[in-house]
């Protein structure tokens, strides 16, 4: 992914809302979202050619999703940063282990953002989210009650597209009782902001200016797919997610999921 806000314990509605851009180039093979054969629990995209995924969640509640950090020039690590979602959500570590681990081991991927979620409520404990960056100073950390917004930065950073989501995310939920439209509407905007409002990461304004939209439509590299994550407080999950073409302004495959945490297929 490339672009997400989510509210996290701040709606009584919602456990969980996330919605998010995958942003990829887009010759890279990979599979529109769907259950997992190598592990039938689990819905989510997957990565053909390195393997992994970029968002997922499984039955038991298990969800996560990663996002590039973006440092050009920097060398790339051995490991693919898609397996950070796939070791988790098919795993069985408990959330703050996995953290842990993978934090004590971050030099092993490119810079990366993690996001994991444990939605269900084993022991007693209730719903925990975690957030671990290769780069943050302080990793990991417990993501606080609220609206987030994350893209190539570390958590929450202001930038135009993150701030633009983060404020969409939380009107929507709060003026809609059915957001999922609503939603996809804002991770559809392809308005640029103002040049000196773009972040300066190193790759030069021309390229800051295509990155700067929430969806970025171009032909080689663009946002591929917009992914939809609505968990309610009664742990029923509703998980959409729209492909989309090069370039293109009409979604041209839709996969969904319904289910209720903790229940088989």
């Amino acid at each position: 992914m490339c672009l997400i806000g989510f509210a996290w314990l701040s709606h009584p509605r919602w456990r969980l809302a996330l919605a998010g851009n995958r942003d990829e180039f887009h010759a890279r093979p990979a599979a529109s979202a769907g259950w997992w054969p190598q592990a039938p629990g689990v819905f989510g995209g997957r990565d053909l050619e390195a393997g992994g995924s970029w968002l997922a969640i499984d039955r038991r509640g298990r969800l996560a999703v990663v996002t590039n950090y973006r440092e050009p020039g920097a060398p790339a690590g051995p490991r693919s940063r898609g397996e950070l979602v796939a070791g988790f959500v098919s795993g069985g570590a408990d959330i703050d282990d996995w953290a842990s681990t993978i934090g004590a081991d971050g030099a092993r991927w490119s810079g990366f953002n993690l996001l994991l979620f444990d939605l269900g409520a084993e022991g007693g404990r209730g719903p925990r989210a975690r957030y671990l960056s290769n780069r943050a100073p302080a990793s990991p950390t417990e993501i606080a009650p609220g609206v987030h917004g994350l893209s190539n930065h570390l958590l929450d950073t202001d930038w135009p597209k993150v701030r633009r989501l983060r404020e969409r995310v939380a009107g929507v939920l709060d003026r809609h009782e059915t957001p999922e439209q609503r939603l996809f509407e804002a991770l559809a905007d392809h308005s640029l902001p103002a040049d000196d409002e773009l972040p300066d990461t190193g790759i030069g304004l021309d390229r800051e200016r295509l990155l700067g939209p929430a969806m970025i439509r171009a032909d080689a590299y663009g946002t591929r797919a917009s992914t939809l994550v609505l968990v309610g407080h009664d742990g029923r999950v509703e998980f959409v997610e729209r492909s989309w073409p090069p370039a293109g302004d009409r979604p041209v495959r839709e996969s969904r999921a319904s289910f209720r945490i903790g229940e088989s297929a």
